[in-house]
């Protein structure tokens, strides 16, 4: 009796959220869904986005060099905010972004916005160093589903875990229906004020796609104007595929759903990343995308994608590629089995999850570590001819790691440490052994069973 009355008490109660959501995440004329990023020189420059309602007019930033001493308000310079008026849902509203030029390298920054009578809180950042030297990042896999209730945990555990990070990285389907505002105010409510602290660098997946009146796809109505990203990628796709520097390191975006839905803008992203890696300065090189080059379902081949990008990646030396996409854990490189894999001849590729919604595990040939039915998040640092990946479930627990040692001709050498980490977790999702047929049952055991074979002859 009780339990049917607090389930009873669970659904009225969700059935009353969805009710007000749209309501409850409507703007005010104070700033929200705050966000910081960039389109200029990381070590002097950093720019900001926000929303508010239609009601408010002349808006700037304020920033000052940070100081323990308040009186630093009273220094700030203000910086007017280019406006951009959009129509969601048939309401509209303003999104604002403000670009803070000249900056000293290597330093801490207050900065706030709003228009002069309503504003932000105070945040603060610290701009790059003018050169290499050492610094880390976050990278999330698809946030998609329970974005508010349950991906939260992702995002605050990791920069519990790291809160000295630089940078965020998104692998795609942030969201899971394009233009649902709600769903996008659920992503900025979970991140909360670590986007403003932290820049975000994010690449749009399937999910952030959508059918306009005339059946063309696009990215979602949401995208530009909630981010401020590079602008310096094929025209078409800016603010989706585009590179980025940061204290000797380049980053690669590329917008993996435009070009498999359309060949012609697949071989322009090829032909632009030729350019961008042939004439490429940086010790170490990241992209990240949304298909997986290899994937880690069962039944998924992304094989146009993986036979244009990944002879390029081998050519000019791509370090690690991050994805997502799969709602599964894979780690590895593309080497035949029985070769030692000591010394990659390509990138690292990671397919990652963050949010809830989960998948069956494929259990490829190209996994050196496996995970099913776990919400993880990535931190990754380099330092000089070091770069070190961790892997992080939700909870806390260390999943996976290796490191990359790079020689002074540019060859890496891997480093796997998860061997001494606890057991791989591959059981499958609950929803999926309910679901699978004894014969589907049979051949995952199989591929369980022969996953660790191949495991085992490695170590051998």
């Amino acid at each position: 009796m009780i339990r049917n009355f607090l389930t009873f008490l669970l659904v009225l109660t969700v059935a009353s959220s969805w009710a007000q959501i749209h309501k409850d995440y409507l703007p005010t004329v104070y700033p929200d869904r705050l966000i910081l990023g960039w389109q200029g020189n990381p070590a002097t420059s950093q720019s900001v986005n926000w929303r508010t309602d239609s009601t408010v007019s002349n808006a700037v930033g304020a920033i000052a060099e940070a100081d323990p001493s308040p009186d630093f308000v009273s220094k700030a310079t203000l910086v007017p905010a280019i406006t951009e008026r959009v129509v969601l849902n048939g309401k509209s509203v303003l999104y604002h972004s403000v670009h803070f030029n000249n900056l000293k390298p290597d330093t801490k920054y207050s900065y706030c916005v709003g228009n002069g009578t309503y504003w932000s809180e105070w945040f603060q950042f610290k701009t790059a160093q003018d050169r290499s030297a050492p610094f880390s990042f976050l990278y999330f896999g698809d946030a998609q589903n329970d974005i508010r209730s349950l991906w939260s945990r992702a995002i605050r555990g990791a920069y519990s875990t790291l809160p000295t990070v630089n940078l965020m990285i998104h692998a795609g389907d942030l969201i899971t229906t394009s233009n649902a505002d709600w769903q996008w105010a659920e992503w900025f409510e979970a991140g909360g004020w670590i986007n403003g602290m932290v820049p975000t660098l994010a690449t749009p997946g399937n999910h952030e796609y959508f059918k306009d009146e005339q059946g063309k796809s696009r990215v979602s109505r949401h995208w530009r104007p909630s981010f401020v990203l590079p602008e310096n990628g094929p025209k078409g796709l800016e603010e989706t595929a585009y590179f980025f520097d940061y204290q000797g390191t380049r980053f690669v975006s590329l917008n993996s759903q435009a070009a498999l839905l359309d060949s012609i803008i697949l071989t322009t992203q090829a032909d632009w990343l030729v350019q961008v890696l042939s004439n490429n300065p940086n010790r170490w090189t990241v992209v990240v995308h949304h298909h997986p080059i290899y994937s880690t379902k069962q039944g998924r081949d992304n094989d146009e994608w993986r036979v244009k990008m990944e002879p390029i990646y081998k050519k000019y030396g791509v370090d690690l590629v991050l994805q997502g996409h799969d709602h599964t854990y894979g780690r590895g490189l593309n080497m035949p089995l029985g070769k030692s894999r000591k010394h990659p001849d390509g990138p690292i590729y990671v397919v990652s999850v963050s949010g809830p919604k989960m998948y069956d595990i494929g259990l490829q040939n190209w996994m050196d570590r496996a995970g099913s039915n776990t919400q993880l998040y990535q931190t990754i640092s380099i330092d000089g001819d070091k770069l070190s990946y961790q892997s992080y479930t939700v909870t806390g627990e260390k999943y996976d790691s290796f490191a990359l040692i790079k020689s002074n001709k540019g060859q890496n050498t891997l480093v796997d440490q998860a061997p001494a980490l606890s057991p791989e977790r591959l059981e499958l999702p609950a929803e999926y052994q309910k679901r699978f047929k004894p014969q589907e049952m049979d051949e995952y055991r199989n591929r369980f069973q022969e996953y660790k074979a191949r495991k085992q002859a490695k170590k051998d």
